[in-house]
Formats: C-alpha cells, structure tokens, sequence
C-alpha cells in the first residue's frame, strides 16, 4: 500500500524555521514527482514546491525562504521552511505523482494526511 507520512509541523514564531519530512512506504520515491500542497483556513489549496527529475518548482510567496530536497535512497522528502510568515500558517500536506515532471494540483495521485504549521507571536 502506498502511503506518504508528514512530520515536522509545529508553533514557530514569525522569522523561525521548520523542516517538514515525508516519508514514503509502498513505492520508491525515486520514480515520482513529489510536491508539498497547503491548505489554509478558508482558502484554496496552494501548491508551493515539487521536486521532479532535475528541477524544482516553488511558489512566488516562498521563493528565497522554502528549500524542497528528496533523499532517494530513504525514500523521504523534505520541505525547509525559513523566515516564516504568519501567511504560511496552513496544513501542509506531502503529494506524489509517477511522473517525470511537476504536475498541477489535481494531477498528484497520492496525499499525506497533512502537518499543521502555524506561525504565531
């Protein structure tokens, strides 16, 4: 059974950091396009990095401050998350895809159950 497991979520204050992990079982991680997705209350879905074959995507709000890695051989990804804003307060959720390339949102076959972050004085 494939599945995707986030840790690292927490309270950090505004200009902390925090490392989000995903770890894979089921699959190699290797073979998959792999993107965080969050979620914030009463707000669409945001897709804010993927990581495919060479290249990494982020988005505009995190470009600088989010770095996306992937440790193939541990099948874990990870999300690090510098100079948080308390815009990035949202549940952060790890997705996959078997694909070669960064996908839309909705392309990702395979969610985690999501980590809350929240970035609060």
């Amino acid at each position: 059974q494939l599945q995707l497991v986030e840790s690292g979520g927490g309270l950090v204050q505004p200009g902390g950091s925090l490392r989000l992990s995903c770890a894979a079982s089921g699959f190699t991680l290797g073979n998959y396009a792999i993107g965080w997705v969050r979620q914030a209350p009463g707000k669409e879905r945001e897709g804010v990095s993927c990581i495919s074959v060479g290249r990494t995507n982020y988005a505009d709000s995190v470009k600088g401050r989010f770095t996306i890695s992937r440790d193939n051989a541990n099948d874990t990804a990870y999300l690090q998350m510098n100079s948080l804003k308390p815009e990035d307060t949202a549940v952060y959720y790890c997705v996959a895809a078997r694909l070669f390339y960064c996908p839309p949102i909705n392309e990702y076959a395979y969610w985690g159950q999501g980590a809350q972050v929240t970035v609060s004085s």
